[in-house]
Parts: structure tokens; C-alpha cells; sequence
């Protein structure tokens, strides 16, 4: 219990500042979605649903871990379960992302897409699946949940990004299309 508690104790302002960024970056993401809403972007519920959805999720889940890794546990079991169970929960996310990715039809997407929207991903929620694995290990447990939870914020921004960067260039071609 004492290991566990000063393994994490060192790392409450890597999670205060990545947690704060992921809610900061959420809210930011309802803001876009907000103010996109009436472009006439090529954009449905399924393409939604596969690419922007996502985004939110891994922001939330960064946000999620990184409050659970401040909380104040009476002992290691119930916070790698939890981290394992997010983490199981993560991968299974990851596969419903890669159906409706696959199941979209009004963007096709490229090597880059399927990169940052599930390999990366399943790779983020592997590393916090895995902390079951490092029980007696608290050390390497608390930096292998950093990495997963800064890649998902990552993620979240690339991709965040990467959304934007489409419908601004989608806007200007439709715009270009209607003064020819």
C-alpha cells in the first residue's frame, strides 16, 4: 500500500495537468461541434459516429484515468482492476470504431485515418489493459498508465485537429464549387 501511494504521489501533477487538458479539450470539442453545425459539410451520423465520437471518448477516458490516479485508494487491487476493466472496455470500444469506420459511407478513410482512429487507440487502451499484468510492479504500472493516457490525449487532439482541418478544406472546396 505504501509503495502504491508513493508511486503515485509523484505523478499527481503529470495527471492534474493531462486531466485538466482532456475536460478543457471535450468542452472545446462540443464548441466546434456547435459552430460546425450548420455548415453543409459532408458529414452524417455514421461519419460522426466513426471519426468525432471517438475523439470525445478518448478525451473522457484520458480525463477519467487521470482522476482515478489522484484518488486516494486504500490499496492497489481496486485501481488495476479498474485501469484493466477500462482498458478491456477500450479495446472492445476500439472494434466498434473500426465497424463504423468501415460502415460510414461518406468519407473514405486513408492509411493516416485508420493509423490514429484505431491502431493507436487500441494500442493506448492495450497499455491500461495490460496494468493487471504489473501488479507487483507499481512503478512500471503508474509509467505504463502515463503513456496510455497521454496517447489518448494526443489522439484526441490529432484528431480533434484533424476533423477541423477537413471541414474547413471541405467548406472552401463547396464555396469554390458555388462561385464557378
Amino acid at each position: 500500500m505504501a509503495e502504491l501511494a508513493t508511486a503515485l504521489s509523484s505523478w499527481t501533477n503529470f495527471y492534474v495537468i493531462v486531466g485538466s487538458s482532456a475536460g478543457a479539450l471535450v468542452g472545446l470539442q462540443f464548441v466546434v461541434m456547435a459552430l460546425i453545425s450548420n455548415r453543409q459539410v459532408g458529414v452524417n451520423e455514421g461519419t460522426l459516429n466513426a471519426f468525432g465520437t471517438p475523439t470525445v471518448v478518448h478525451l473522457a477516458v484520458a480525463l477519467v484515468v487521470s482522476a482515478m490516479m489522484c484518488a486516494p485508494w486504500p490499496s492497489s487491487a481496486p485501481l488495476t482492476i479498474a485501469l484493466g476493466a477500462g482498458g478491456l472496455a477500450g479495446l472492445g470500444y476500439c472494434v466498434i470504431v473500426v465497424l463504423r469506420a468501415r460502415r460510414q459511407s461518406v468519407y473514405q478513410p486513408v492509411m493516416d485515418d485508420w493509423i490514429w482512429h484505431t491502431v493507436f487507440p487500441c494500442m493506448s487502451y492495450a497499455s491500461l489493459a495490460s496494468i493487471t499484468l504489473l501488479g507487483d510492479h507499481p512503478r512500471r504500472a503508474a509509467f505504463i498508465a502515463a503513456a496510455g493516457v497521454l496517447s489518448l490525449l494526443l489522439i484526441g487532439i490529432h484528431n480533434a485537429w484533424d476533423t477541423v482541418a477537413h471541414v474547413v478544406i471541405m467548406n472552401a472546396a463547396d464555396a469554390a464549387k458555388k462561385t464557378d
